[in-house]
């Protein structure tokens, strides 16, 4: 017995350094498939083992625990081959939720079989607080799907909603605490109350949160994701759930504070205040006018450049464009320009949305850069091509204190000489905020489907020859 526990916790050891591998890996574009694969090794190692464990000899049932690892497994291999790259942000938040709700139901079933005579208040604690932070995930990652997904408004405002809220977490948090001091004797009730008001809190938190906020949100229900693992991991005495899960949520914290930064909002401003809209202020008027451009003047402006920056947005996503710019990347290219892609760290619905977007469709790692790396040299381009992308080129996060992105760092487009947006109409961006770069003297407006005006700017390269 002795030798069998030794060798499954030496097991876990190792799926913990592939986990941490992975995600060493995840870190950089070029070695991100790498990280999946060894992550993934990672948890195979971590799963067979665990069915060895002398704790599970007698106590479940082998065909139901095979039976439901098949079925989810064959769901996600088939889901994750069919999903569209557009649709990404809404599996992501989809799967996460799935983390959130598998701890919460662990934390259950848990608190549902403690025994008064053995059960720990620390343990019991543990318990009641990853259960109410996988159930907040969990909740809250739905209502994310379906904004993502289109199903739901973008955000849901009604009169005392954040007191609605404080209330309905101050009594979850209060029934938590009584089954956390129960000794393990748990009534049902009380705990089935518990997960009703802490799944109503994920969704009621979540509603009034707008889409512009999206990446910030699903990289903070993954960190929550994460740490109710941890803390299921802790209940369990299971070293590969506790290191897994403080891997996840680690990482999660920090991509949160990044996407946070990117936008220049507090956490709580992202949580408890509405983004975009009314500024509540007296903005900074629109001056000048929209300037239309035809695509064979566009592409003759680019054919004859010496740099390009392409600024790529969720609109490029919509349209399923990026296979068509690379194309064009392609023509340009030859042609000896000098090609380079801007990210902005929020730009789409996920974190990374545009770099996947740009990997699927082949462009190279090395001319893609982040906003510190090519920042300064929007001054020295002769066109910069926004497309599909908003908020992240609004000049007035620089000029104008009374906008809601005031002080958010955004891509100096507005810095090219020449400046061309291809959009399909003229409406403001998800945030709801005029674009003051549309109208500035040195942009011209491309107007159409992302793909299309791509082809049209390669049809009218092909012809200069």
């Amino acid at each position: 017995m002795d030798l069998l526990m030794t060798v499954i916790n030496v097991a876990y050891f190792v799926a913990a350094i592939l986990f941490i591998v992975g995600l060493k890996q995840m870190s950089s574009p070029t070695t991100a498939r790498r990280g999946i694969i060894w992550a993934g090794i990672g948890m195979v190692l971590a799963t067979v083992v665990t069915f060895a464990h002398p704790e599970l000899k007698g106590t479940v049932n082998y065909l139901l625990i095979v039976l439901g690892i098949a079925i989810g497994g064959g769901v996600a291999w088939w889901s994750g081959r069919r999903v569209a790259m557009t649709d990404m942000p809404q599996m992501i938040a989809l799967y996460n939720g799935m983390g959130g709700g598998a701890a919460a139901g662990i934390g259950a079933i848990y608190l549902l079989q403690a025994d008064p005579e053995t059960s720990s208040d620390v343990i019991l604690a543990i318990a009641v607080l990853g259960s109410l932070i996988g159930s907040v995930a969990f909740s809250g990652s739905m209502v994310a799907f379906a904004k993502l997904q289109g199903l739901m408004n973008t955000t849901v405002h009604f009169p005392g909603q954040q007191w609605l809220n404080l209330v309905l977490f101050a009594v979850t948090v209060l029934l938590g605490a009584s089954l956390a001091l129960s000794g393990g004797d748990v009534n049902g009730g009380v705990l089935l109350v518990f997960f009703v008001l802490a799944l109503a809190f994920g969704v009621l938190m979540t509603l009034p949160i707008g889409g512009a906020d999206m990446p910030v949100v699903i990289s903070l229900y993954n960190a929550l994701t994460g740490l109710a693992v941890g803390f299921k991991g802790l209940v369990l005495d299971n070293p590969a759930l506790m290191i897994a899960g403080i891997v996840v949520g680690a990482a999660g914290t920090l991509l949160t504070q990044l996407m946070a930064k990117a936008m220049n909002r507090k956490i709580s401003n992202v949580l408890f205040k509405q983004f975009g809209g009314s500024s509540g202020g007296d903005a900074e008027s629109v001056t000048g006018s929209l300037k239309p451009i035809e695509a064979s003047d566009a592409g003759i402006m680019m054919a004859f450049a010496n740099k390009v920056i392409i600024v790529p947005g969720y609109g490029m996503a919509v349209a399923q464009a990026q296979h068509k710019i690379w194309e064009l990347t392609q023509l340009l290219i030859q042609r000896d320009v000098a090609v380079k892609f801007a990210i902005h760290p929020v730009a789409g619905r996920m974190p990374g949305h545009m770099n996947v977007l740009l990997a699927e469709a082949g462009v190279p790692y090395d001319i893609i850069y982040d906003l510190d790396e090519i920042n300064n040299e929007f001054k020295t381009a002769d066109v910069a091509i926004v497309i599909g992308a908003n908020d992240v080129v609004n000049p007035v996060a620089r000029t104008d204190p009374d906008s809601p992105i005031y002080g958010m760092p955004i891509l100096n487009a507005d810095q090219a000489k020449n400046v061309i947006v291809i959009k399909r109409g003229q409406g403001a961006g998800f945030s709801g905020i005029e674009n003051h770069l549309f109208y500035a003297d040195n942009t011209r407006m491309l107007y159409g489907d992302g793909q299309k005006a791509a082809s049209g700017l390669i049809a009218a390269i092909k012809e200069i020859g």
